[in-house]
């Protein structure tokens, strides 16, 4: 007889009885900033979300203040990571990046640029996640 009481079936929780294959988005941001902390930029802020758009990272690349965009796909079936950053979104990240910049930085002489980290399961590794860094994508 199976046992559904409380949320389990066989003893086993609902959570466990079918692991996730793939990071959901707060977790692929995760990843990326965790990549991105590696390579030696530090975290200024995350989701960073204003009326004009939003920015999923901020970081500091040296005397670079650069707004990350985060994109995974499950699949390319539809396009990679990288090309699903659309002309709109590019347009939201400018007009957030203003937002911010307006913000937190009134000096208008800091250097920004904008990278994307694109993340895609990893063809050569069973359950592993490919990163791909995009240095000053809108350039």
């Amino acid at each position: 007889m199976t046992n559904f009481r409380d949320g389990a079936i066989n003893g086993l929780s609902r959570s466990k009885a079918k692991a996730k294959p793939y990071p959901s988005g707060p977790e692929a941001k995760k990843l990326a900033c965790n990549y991105l902390l590696k390579q030696g930029l530090r975290l200024l802020c995350r989701n960073y979300r204003t009326k004009r758009g939003e920015i999923d990272l901020i970081m500091q690349d040296a005397d670079v203040l650069v707004f990350v965009e985060v994109r995974f796909r499950k699949t390319d079936r539809f396009g990679s990571a990288e090309e699903s950053i659309t002309r709109q979104k590019c347009e939201r990240l400018q007009a957030a990046d203003k937002a911010y910049l307006q913000f937190r930085s009134p000096d208008s002489s800091i250097a920004v640029r904008f990278d994307a980290v694109a993340l895609s399961p990893d063809v050569n590794k069973q359950g592993g996640i490919a990163i791909n860094w995009v240095q000053n994508f809108l350039n």
